[in-house]
């Protein structure tokens, strides 16, 4: 009985001891296990024992660490004292004079040794300070690394140390921008915490991904897609199977949201961290990074879903479905569940409804570029090597098609937020294209351009063969102007395949894209067009030169589609979208042309838009081929009237009977009758321009050839020649109000003949001022001189 030892009193038990007590020896047989509790107690007191000690360790090393740093400090101020103290003996032994010489000596001295010593300690202080919230962020790392290890299941000391750690690295990101900003100097101490923060955060992301794809296992996320069919893909809700992301409740919705907010939280503190290392650079390139949480949600959805596209490959538009349907189901919950989470993690310029979108349909392009597309480009080279024909080309065209109208639908679901895209917006556009696949293979861009172009041209040579629709003309405005250009209907028709082409050319992401396509596409389709109709021209002169009706009205019809896909091309190159491909062709090939001839070209030759050349080619086409008709019609005109021009005898005779010199009459016939034919076949604006090349030939004719060839004119005479001239203003008044302006040479020759003698003898010594009293404005001195000497007065 001595042997045992006697329990203390309870009243002198500490509350705690008397609970555990309590607890373990509630009962008899309780007290049979009092050894084994009594060995778990001496345990846990000794592990208690080897804490205590470890921590008073440590507390010793931090001392003694603080004394050292204390030690330096003061001595630096006790060198600053005794600096002071004998400044201030020698202050007491010298003259004022001789004071205050040296205190301007010494001063700057002093001054510069104080702002030393308070910078070493303004710097002695942030380091420490940076020290101690890396070593938080350190031990709250590896407080969650260790309980990860041992899968400990208390989520919530977890998530509470995760916080802990963000905070405190929010804290530090803030202290090390106030230091680069004030302190731009302390460049190691920054690179020296950047380390150790970075370390952490290898550590600390990765924990917070696992944590939450845990999460998202626990949710059931992704939801099942095997009771998805092809035919239940056009349904527009899923009523079989729930959005997870609604349906959580409880526990498992308030870590969820926790976690998705410490995710967001760590991307913005990653964001800062990046925004400050690049100061300088350009930022907004590395900045923008998918949002973590969103990619969390898409990669097993992905995943889920390729399964289903393997059987998919000959049937691409179920893939499409299916994407589109997932995209679309669950965009709401982006909107209303994550969205705001967003916004309290203060992750500025993130909208859940476009990461989710772009996040599908980046998934989507993935998958196009790596299963789908190597299968079509390897039918096509096997083509391209057997000759054989086979359904490439068409699965191809279909497969963009699919592409375009997905596109599309997602913009529609982009922009149901409100937020509207423009073609500016490359960067927003890029992410939410299916069609961007193009943007890391324009290789494959090159592909898709000729397969477009091969199928057009198939399309519009059975268009252009036949001849009817040459002369079958397109009244009424394709365009938005009111001229009727009466273009033959093969023009229509091309410019219906190469609008097609500039649409499909618009769900392209990026601006070099669609510039790309439509060279490669586009240009070369109306370079054809081009050469088509200038065969025809060459063709209808080669065989008559132009001289029967029908070659005028083969020619004629070219005009008329030359002009009329000129003004199509003019008015698309003052729309943005090919003013901008435009300015992106003169950017590239500005820098190529100036490499390679070493004189810069003007940004304008290549900012007209991208089909500047074509047009400037239609303009010189249509051109070269209204002064040909002029000339022709000009030169039978001059046959014609050959015989009129030789007769010199006719202006000295007194005119019997006729008004109008016979020989006139028949090459004037010829000329109305040409010019009928081709007004009527003509558009009006060429029209112009051929009546009044003609008008200034006939004037040059009848000038060089009359008035100026020694030809004497009696009183007669010049009634004739006037007569003569007014039947010709008559045939040209159909289409002027005033043609003599355009005979300016004929006009003031009969002017000067019809003038009075006396009038003509003051201008004996012709000189400009004379002319221009007597309006004479078209006729050089030597040719008034000229007219003057052949008129010969009879009255």
């Amino acid at each position: 009985m001595d042997s045992l030892q006697i329990l203390p009193p309870l009243l002198t038990l500490s509350t705690s001891a008397s609970a555990i007590l309590n607890s373990k020896l509630g009962t008899d047989h309780d007290l049979t296990r009092a050894p084994c509790l009594v060995s778990d107690l001496l345990t846990q007191c000794d592990d208690l024992d080897r804490t205590v000690i470890h921590l008073n360790r440590t507390l010793k090393s931090s001392l003694a660490f603080y004394a050292s740093f204390s030690d330096r400090i003061g001595d630096l101020f006790g060198d600053v004292n005794s600096k002071l103290t004998d400044l201030g003996s020698s202050v007491c032994s010298r003259s004022s004079v001789s004071d205050e010489e040296g205190l301007g000596e010494e001063l700057p001295a002093l001054a510069k040794e104080v702002a030393r010593v308070e910078t070493v300690r303004a710097y002695a202080e942030i380091a420490s300070k940076l020290d101690n919230l890396v070593g938080d962020i350190e031990d709250a790392v590896s407080s969650t690394m260790n309980k990860n290890l041992r899968n400990d299941p208390s989520t919530r000391n977890s998530e509470e140390t995760r916080l802990v750690a963000i905070k405190t690295l929010k804290l530090t990101e803030d202290l090390l921008t106030s230091v680069t900003k004030t302190r731009p100097q302390w460049v190691r101490l920054v690179s020296a915490v950047d380390h150790r923060v970075d370390r952490a955060l290898a550590i600390l992301r990765p924990l917070a991904i696992a944590d939450h794809r845990a999460l998202l296992t626990s949710l059931r996320w992704p939801p099942p897609l095997s009771n998805l069919t092809s035919s239940s893909l056009d349904m527009r809700k899923s009523n079989e199977v729930p959005n997870p992301l609604f349906t959580m409740q409880g526990d498992l919705k308030h870590q969820y949201c926790e976690n998705f907010l410490a995710l967001c939280r760590l991307q913005e503190l990653q964001r800062q961290r990046k925004s400050r290392q690049l100061e300088g650079h350009n930022r907004e390139v590395a900045l923008h990074q998918p949002l973590w949480a969103i990619e969390e949600l898409v990669n097993p959805v992905s995943v889920a879903s390729q399964r289903h596209f393997s059987k998919w490959i000959d049937k691409p538009e179920f893939i499409f479905a299916l994407v589109y349907k997932i995209t679309r189901d669950y965009v709401d919950s982006m909107d209303e569940l994550l969205q705001p989470l967003v916004d309290e993690a203060m992750l500025t310029g993130y909208s859940c409804r476009e990461e989710w979108i772009s996040a599908m349909v980046d998934s989507l392009s993935t998958y196009l570029a790596k299963e789908i597309f190597p299968i079509y480009v390897g039918q096509l080279e096997e083509e391209s090597m057997t000759g054989i024909q086979s359904q490439a080309r068409t699965s191809w065209l279909h497969l963009v098609d699919l592409m375009v109208s997905f596109d599309k639908r997602i913009k529609s679901l982009v922009e149901q937020s409100g937020i509207f895209l423009s073609l500016q917006d490359d960067g927003t556009l890029r992410k939410i294209s299916s069609l961007s696949v193009f943007c890391d293979r324009p290789d494959w861009l090159d592909l898709w351009a000729e397969i477009e172009l091969a199928e057009t041209l198939e399309k519009l040579k059975s268009e252009m063969d036949k001849e009817k629709n040459w002369t079958k003309k397109v009244q009424g405005a394709v365009l938005s102007n009111s001229d009727d250009y009466k273009s033959p209907a093969v023009g229509s028709s091309i410019f219906r395949c190469l609008s097609s082409l500039v649409d499909r050319c618009r769900s392209l992401p990026t601006v070099s894209l669609r510039s790309r396509f439509l060279r490669l596409a586009g240009t070369p389709l109306v370079k054809v067009f081009l050469d088509c109709l200038l065969l025809r021209c060459q063709e209808a002169e080669g065989l008559t030169a132009l001289t029967d009706n029908d070659a005028l009205m083969k020619v004629t019809n070219s005009i008329n589609a030359a002009h009329f896909a000129e003004s199509i091309l003019k008015e698309w190159r003052e729309d943005v979208f090919f003013l901008e491909m435009g300015l992106d062709q003169g950017d590239q090939l500005g820098a190529s042309v100036t490499e390679n001839s070493g004189s810069e070209i003007p940004i304008e030759e290549y900012g007209n838009g991208i089909f500047h050349e074509e047009i400037v080619k239609f303009e010189d086409f249509r051109t070269e081929w209204v002064e040909k008709i002029s000339v022709v019609v000009l030169r039978g005109f001059d046959a014609r009237c050959r015989d009129y021009i030789k007769n010199r005898r006719q202006w000295q005779e007194r005119s019997e009977g006729w008004t109008v010199s016979k020989a006139l009459v028949g090459a004037l016939d010829y000329l109305q009758g040409k010019m009928s034919v081709i007004e009527e076949n003509l558009n009006r604006l060429d029209f112009a321009g051929i009546w009044r090349s003609l008008a200034a030939g006939v004037d040059r004719l009848i000038f060089n050839g009359i008035l100026i060839s020694n030809v004497k004119f009696h009183d007669n005479g010049v009634e004739r020649f006037g007569y003569d001239l007014e039947v010709l203003f008559g045939v040209f008044r159909a289409w002027c109000l005033r043609p003599e302006g355009f005979f300016p040479k004929a006009s003031e020759g009969l002017k000067l003949l019809k003038m009075e003698k006396k009038q003509l003898q003051d201008g004996l010594a012709v000189g400009e001022k004379w002319m221009k009293e007597n309006g004479i404005r078209h006729l050089g001195v030597a040719e008034v001189e000229k007219i003057r000497k052949n008129r010969v007065f009879t009255k």
